[in-house]
């Protein structure tokens, strides 16, 4: 396998492991942990080397309104910027995830590091929204759905204090579609900060540790984000203005499928190829804003 696919592929093995039917069959459960493993070592290795040497973001798709069509879409953006990543050489990893039964997610979290990681995925922050008749329609109509796409510069420890006494950490088994439990061990962290009544959560890795320290950056992240937003109203990229309520009208990018057609609202401006830009190729929609200014 190509090792930029990785990310993609241990997003397949997760959806496979909670699946009720390779749950029966001891054998491929076995292979796919071991599988799962590997993928887990290599990316943390790769997105270690690259992290060294750029910029890391968080970035959060969370699906709308539209059900589970808003939650197949909300996948659709994952794997979309999953394979821009890998194209620009850029590592991810993913530190939350809420799948569901058809292979979407209601919400995805995930960190990506590397060059021009903020400038350019700060494009993305803001509602999405889909047109098209979903797989399960059975009479021929055009449903409207739609996902939001949060961008946070990722803070480091020394930004934000947070002071022992003001978390409770709870260890939890990790889940799949559904909510049933995936692992044995309960190796998924959820972190109470309680005087701003956040609540963060990790449960990706394997590691207890590693999902700990995954889920105190994320709360990290989320505080200093407070902070910026109650220090200066007039900074437009907080992640409040960036999601809005997720209500079809708030919406930065159309993804119009019976046009063929990808309509960015800011610019103004359409790409046709629908399917190539959900594979990844958002190259010109980001030199679009980049000749902008």
């Amino acid at each position: 396998m190509n090792g930029d696919d990785l990310p993609v592929r241990r997003a397949e093995l997760e959806r496979q492991l909670s699946d009720p039917e390779v749950l029966r069959d001891p054998e491929k459960v076995r292979a796919f942990a071991i599988e799962l493993g590997r993928i887990g070592r290599e990316l943390e290795n790769r997105n270690r080397a690259t992290a060294s040497a750029g910029e890391r973001t968080i970035v959060e798709i969370r699906a709308g309104t539209g059900g589970e069509e808003a939650a197949i879409f909300a996948g659709e953006l994952w794997r979309m910027y999953s394979n821009y990543a890998k194209h620009r050489g850029w590592g991810i990893t993913l530190i939350d995830s809420h799948p569901t039964a058809h292979g979407g997610y209601k919400e995805v979290i995930f960190e990506v590091a590397g060059e021009r990681v903020l400038a350019d995925m700060a494009y993305e922050a803001g509602v999405h929204r889909v047109q098209r008749i979903p797989a399960m329609e059975k009479v021929g109509r055009i449903h409207t759905s739609t996902a939001s796409v949060a961008v946070l510069p990722e803070a480091k420890a020394s930004d934000v204090e947070i002071k022992p006494q003001d978390i409770k950490v709870e260890f939890f088994r990790s889940s799949g579609p559904g909510g049933q439990n995936v692992n044995k061990v309960e190796t998924a962290v959820r972190v109470y900060h309680l005087p701003s009544g956040l609540v963060v959560r990790s449960q990706e890795s394997r590691s207890q540790q590693k999902n700990r320290e995954q889920a105190m950056m994320l709360l990290r992240t989320k505080l200093a984000d407070a902070e910026r937003r109650a220090a200066s109203e007039q900074r437009g990229a907080t992640r409040r203005e960036q999601i809005g309520s997720a209500e079809r009208a708030e919406k930065i990018r159309t993804y119009n499928f019976p046009q063929d057609r990808v309509t960015d609202h800011r610019l103004k401006k359409s790409w046709h190829n629908i399917e190539s830009i959900l594979a990844g190729n958002l190259d010109p929609i980001i030199e679009a804003f980049l000749s902008h200014g």
